[in-house]
């Protein structure tokens, strides 16, 4: 008896393969010749090429890193957010003002986590840096002067300047939030050298206006 195919089911073809095989077979199983088309090898060429521009640009010649390009973004999106405040006085009064600010007391934080807390410990106990949770102080006998050793540095660059790098604002607030560290009065991590002596205590803070911030100066053209 004679199978004859169903007719959704097209006879078998008996004419030969156009594309070739492969010489080799695995398992009875026979692989076609089908090269790699031209278009993908050229874009693996160009993947190659960009990577290697991009690691001379970024990494080894004059772009910016990715640090670097994060710190920019951060400083712009800070000057935008500081406009509501305007440039801050590092003064008694103002720092005082920011210690506990809901608002802008995060903002003094981060940058503290940012900038000193590879020295100081990230919960201020002191590590390459004096511990900053105690009533002792090397350089700072006011509370206005946490921020001139932010701004100026201390201990022939020590302790770095970051007068250059920060705007004004987030030097008032990192002092205010250093300034709020005091009194926690944690154990001294690593921290051997002079562990500085006992000031008195801060003023105590003045009482802001409603729904309104401290008297800010105009914004310098340089915004630091």
């Amino acid at each position: 008896m004679t199978h004859t195919p169903p007719e959704h089911e097209p006879p078998h073809d008996q004419t030969p393969l156009e594309d070739p095989l492969t010489d080799h077979e695995y398992d009875g199983i026979k692989e076609y010749d089908n090269p790699i088309p031209g278009w993908w090898n050229w874009l693996f060429a160009g993947t190659v090429v960009f990577s290697l521009l991009y690691i001379l640009f970024y990494h080894i010649g004059v772009g910016p890193s990715i640090h670097e390009q994060f710190e920019a973004e951060t400083a712009f999106r800070l000057t935008q957010r500081f406009g509501k405040i305007g440039d801050l006085k590092p003064d008694a009064e103002t720092i005082l003002l920011y210690m506990n600010d809901p608002e802008w007391a995060p903002v003094g934080k981060s940058v503290y986590r940012s900038k000193c807390a590879s020295c100081h410990g990230a919960d201020a106990a002191g590590v390459a840096g004096p511990n900053l949770t105690d009533d002792l102080y090397i350089h700072v006998k006011k509370i206005e002067d946490i921020a001139k050793v932010v701004t100026n540095g201390a201990n022939n660059n020590q302790m770095p300047e970051h007068g250059s790098k920060l705007h004004i604002n987030e030097i008032v607030l990192v002092s205010s939030y250093v300034a709020s560290l005091r009194g926690q009065n944690l154990p001294t991590v690593g921290w051997t050298a002079d562990p500085g002596k006992k000031i008195p205590a801060w003023p105590a803070p003045p009482e802001p206006k409603a729904d309104q911030a401290p008297e800010p100066v105009e914004p310098s053209p340089s915004g630091t």
